[in-house]
């Protein structure tokens, strides 16, 4: 067999630009000058990978080498005990990246798993830190997204920590909003990617709270829901129940 095949492509030759990405005022080259994303152009993205729904884009425990940029699809991260349960950290749409969880051991922590069929934008690391030197607003916007990351952490604390099953609902499906609204997609309706089981995962509640909470926000006219799709019928009320964590 010729082993030729095996051998990864020169990054030249299968580079993907960023300047071409929709996505790229909320991704990585977001804030670059024009002469700076001519400069990480084809460079910074070896190639895209496709990724079914169901399969995993890395399992924890596998050596770390790139990071990913969600092209198209979503994604969950998870932790998995050692019985067997699984606990959600986390769900990432275009324009996010993935993978940052290896970065200090040099292997992943979580396994990343499509919640539907999905691509990525593969950045190897090594070229990434090269650049970041050679590029110092990329090496901002890098330090920027670790920094949210960190803050995205500190909020999760809070949500568990102090909040009721309607506030943490309430404050989830703002920020899902909130972030779909960015990528331009409606900021009243939603169809769900994630299952009922694995918000509440995320959200530290069983299926049934998930469910009964679902219910009485409809109940309430905070929302109207069909299967997997959500409409936000009262924005505002919703946000009043989440600032009820701090009244």
């Amino acid at each position: 067999m010729d082993q030729s095949i095996f051998r990864p492509v020169h990054q030249s030759t299968c580079g993907v630009a960023c300047s071409n990405c929709n996505l790229r005022e909320i991704c990585l080259p977001v804030g670059l000058s024009r002469s700076e994303l001519d400069h990480v152009d084809r460079r910074l993205v070896s190639s895209r990978r496709k990724v079914a729904r169901g399969e995993t884009l890395y399992r924890a425990g596998d050596r770390f080498d790139s990071v990913y940029a969600v092209w198209t699809g979503f994604f969950k991260t998870r932790l998995s005990s050692k019985d067997g349960r699984d606990q959600v950290v986390g769900f990432q749409m275009g324009g996010e990246l993935l993978g940052l969880d290896g970065i200090g051991a040099r292997r992943h922590e979580v396994d990343a798993v499509a919640l539907e069929d999905s691509q990525v934008c593969v950045i190897p690391f090594a070229e990434l830190e090269a650049l970041a030197l050679e590029v110092v607003g990329l090496q901002q916007q890098f330090h920027r997204i670790l920094s949210r990351e960190i803050v995205h952490d500190h909020g999760v604390m809070l949500l568990l920590g102090s909040m009721y099953a309607e506030e943490r609902l309430a404050a989830f499906l703002l920020n899902l909003t909130f972030r779909l609204r960015a990528r331009g997609f409606s900021a009243s309706t939603v169809v769900l990617r994630m299952t009922r089981e694995e918000i509440g995962s995320y959200l530290g509640l069983t299926l049934e709270t998930v469910s009964r909470t679902f219910s009485k926000f409809q109940a309430e006219g905070l929302l109207f829901v069909r299967n997997r799709q959500i409409r936000i019928t009262d924005p505002i009320g919703l946000q009043a129940v989440v600032d009820g964590a701090s009244a």
